[in-house]
């Protein structure tokens, strides 16, 4: 008998030709729902390709997914499936790199991490447009609608561990039907936060922030004229009938912007990640954050505490001087150098001069002020305990010097308060804090106007 020799490059398309049978034998028994062929199928294709999905071109990679990801859906394991279906709409946001590798395969790598990733030299940039997102539709948006409602739920319970990767599913469900909503991958990432699965949380908001995500989003809606309603409507919808005017059937077109989160998840991010004991990334982070954000005051905060946790503290504080003595007017670096001295008691009155040069430079920088006033004000709480302690042990002389010390303490820390308010009189806290101190100072007209004012912003929030 005749001997036959595969050379290794024949051989790979043989198994590419293989894997592409049984894919597209996989595509039709989904279709027919038979999840047993289907699942069959697929395993014959993995078993050959293994981990070498780049050896598939587009169209099959498309058809493995598509296949892969409705099994796993219909056999109820809805988190896995709409992964491997969201990975669809990468094919389309991704540019697919193509060439050969060393051994003459044919490659495709999606992406450009990918593709630089794998060393392989002088491949082409090509595009691919998915064909099988129209025929996902009537198979995800049952499953959409109750992971929605399954994840508002176990929100709404406060069943954030479970609401979380729910609120996940939903967004790999949209993003395999062409939707790439990044609101829910935001959702889920601030429920793993409240449900203290501080990696999930960090890796999904470092995920939203190298997407450049803001959350900035316009909603547009009209009064259905019929129904009397509200409702939402897409922009060319809006468009269309708000040019009709008197004509059509809807009235009182508004638009609505919704404000950037951006500065939250840096913030959020940087603040998990110390948590977490990874201070040199939170580091690298909040310098790109503070670029954007020069005057959020807990990204500074975190600086500080990421630098103490690093051993970095005096190299800190020493760079913020020598930028200082180059540029004693930047109002943001006064302000950065007084929290780090803040949180040492021995350099709490640097803190305060520095707070003092920032306002005086700069007398709207509100976060300065607002420093300013809980620096000097100090523990007040603590205050309050041990003069209780103190009177209750039969101490007067201590309880009495205790009790004088809060009243200096707080007859200096009203005007700074009221600067404050006077550079953000939409914030809350300093309207409580002044209405408190108002009542300390025994003003009463001033307790009663901030009274009024603190109840009226409550109920605004409701």
């Amino acid at each position: 008998m005749k001997k036959i020799f595969l050379s290794a490059a024949m051989l790979a398309v043989a198994l590419a030709f293989g894997q592409k049978k049984e894919i597209a034998a996989a595509v039709k028994a989904i279709d027919a729902g038979d999840i047993a062929t289907t699942n069959a199928q697929v395993a014959q294709a993995e078993s050959a390709m293994g981990n070498k999905t780049y050896l598939l071109e587009p169209a099959v990679l498309e058809q493995y997914y598509y296949a892969k990801g409705l099994s796993l859906l219909k056999s109820g394991k809805t988190a896995e499936g709409a992964s491997y279906l969201a990975k669809i709409n990468d094919l389309a946001k991704n540019k697919i790199y193509v060439g050969k590798d060393s051994s003459k395969n044919k490659v495709y790598y999606v992406g450009k991490t990918a593709a630089d990733e794998s060393g392989v030299q002088g491949l082409k940039e090509e595009s691919y447009v998915p064909t099988l997102t129209t025929k996902l539709s009537a198979s995800i948006n049952p499953v959409i609608e109750s992971a929605n409602k399954a994840a508002l739920d176990a929100y709404n319970a406060k069943k954030y561990a479970d609401a979380a990767p729910k609120f996940q599913e939903v967004y790999d469900l949209l993003k395999a039907a062409g939707q790439d909503n990044k609101k829910y991958l935001y959702y889920a990432g601030l429920t793993y936060a409240l449900a203290d699965k501080k990696k999930e949380a960090t890796e999904i908001y470092q995920n939203l922030i190298n997407s450049g995500y803001t959350g900035v989003e316009t909603t547009y809606t009209a009064k259905n004229k019929k129904s009397n309603e509200v409702e939402n409507l897409e922009k060319s919808t809006w468009e269309l009938y708000k040019k009709m005017g008197a004509t059509g059937e809807y009235t009182e077109f508004k638009t609505e912007v919704s404000k950037s989160l951006e500065q939250e998840l840096y913030e959020t991010t940087a603040a998990l990640l110390i948590d977490t004991d990874k201070s040199e990334e939170a580091l690298a982070l909040i310098e790109k954050g503070l670029k954007k954000f020069p005057t959020s005051s807990k990204l500074t905060e975190n600086q500080g505490t990421a630098y103490f946790k690093s051993g970095k503290t005096n190299e800190f504080v020493g760079n913020l001087k020598a930028q200082l003595a180059k540029n004693p007017n930047d109002a943001n670096n006064w302000y950065n150098l007084g929290v780090l001295q803040s949180k040492d008691p021995a350099t709490e009155a640097d803190a305060l001069a520095s707070y003092k040069k920032a306002v005086e430079i700069n007398p709207n920088l509100a976060v300065a002020w607002q420093n300013l006033t809980y620096t000097t004000m100090g523990d007040d709480a603590k205050a309050v305990d041990d003069y209780n302690a103190a009177r209750k042990a039969g101490k007067t002389e201590l309880a009495n010097k205790i009790i004088e010390g809060r009243r200096v303490r707080l007859a200096a820390t009203l005007p700074y308060a009221e600067k404050w308010y006077q550079s953000d009189m939409n914030n809350l806290d300093a309207v409580s804090l002044l209405r408190g101190l108002y009542l300390s100072n025994k003003n009463d007209a001033k307790y009663q106007e901030f009274k009024a004012k603190e109840a009226a912003m409550k109920a605004a929030q409701k």
